[in-house]
C-alpha cells in the first residue's frame, strides 16, 4: 500500500487524534466550491463584486457571504474605489495569505484536468510567462526532488507529550 509514513507518536493511529489537522482548518476557511471558484477569479484578475458573482455563477447574497468570510480570513483585501457620478464601493484585492494558496488551487485544476476532464485534458494550460515553459504543481523536497507519496515521511513538530496533549485536543 502507497502511503505516508507516520515517525514517532503518530504512528500509533489509535492513540492520537488529528484535532488540530491543518488541512481541516484550511478546509473551514475555503472549503466550498464558491469560495474556491472566487479564488480562481482573483487569480484571474477579477476584484469587483459583481465580476465574481457574474464568473463564479452564483447569486449576489452567496458572493457576499463567501467574500465577506475570505476577507475576515485575511485572504482578501477590501479597497475602496468610485467611478465618476457613482457612489463610492469596494473591490477585493487578494492579501498575501490569499495568493499563498495558489498552489493548492492550481493543483486542484490540474487533478481535474486530468481525472475529470477525458482524455483532451482540461480546457486551459498554465505557462511561465517569462519563458512559456509549462507550470505545474509538485511535491518536491527542499533540495528539489520530487517526492512521491510513498517515500514522505509525516514528523511530529511537537515533543512526544506535546503532540499527545495538542492530538487529544488538550
Amino acid at each position: 500500500m502507497e502511503a505516508a509514513r507516520l515517525d514517532g507518536f503518530l504512528a500509533d493511529r489509535d492513540a492520537w487524534r488529528p484535532t488540530q489537522c491543518s488541512i481541516g482548518k484550511a478546509m473551514d476557511v475555503v472549503g466550498t466550491r464558491s469560495a474556491m471558484l472566487i479564488l480562481r477569479e482573483a487569480y484571474y484578475g477579477t476584484t469587483r463584486f459583481d465580476h465574481f458573482a457574474e464568473r463564479v455563477g452564483i447569486t449576489e447574497a452567496v458572493a457576499a457571504a463567501r467574500l465577506r468570510e475570505l476577507t475576515a480570513e485575511g485572504l482578501f483585501e477590501r479597497r475602496p474605489y468610485k467611478e465618476p457620478g457613482q457612489r463610492t464601493r469596494h473591490e477585493y484585492v487578494l492579501t498575501d495569505k490569499g495568493r499563498d494558496l495558489l498552489p493548492a488551487v492550481l493543483a486542484l485544476m490540474q487533478w481535474g484536468d486530468r481525472y475529470l476532464q477525458g482524455e483532451r485534458g482540461g480546457p486551459l494550460d498554465l505557462a511561465d510567462d517569462t519563458n512559456g515553459e509549462p507550470v505545474r504543481v509538485e511535491v518536491r523536497s527542499a533540495s528539489g526532488r520530487q517526492v512521491p507519496l510513498e517515500e514522505i515521511r509525516v514528523v511530529p513538530h511537537f515533543t512526544e507529550e506535546q503532540g499527545r496533549r495538542a492530538m487529544r485536543g488538550a
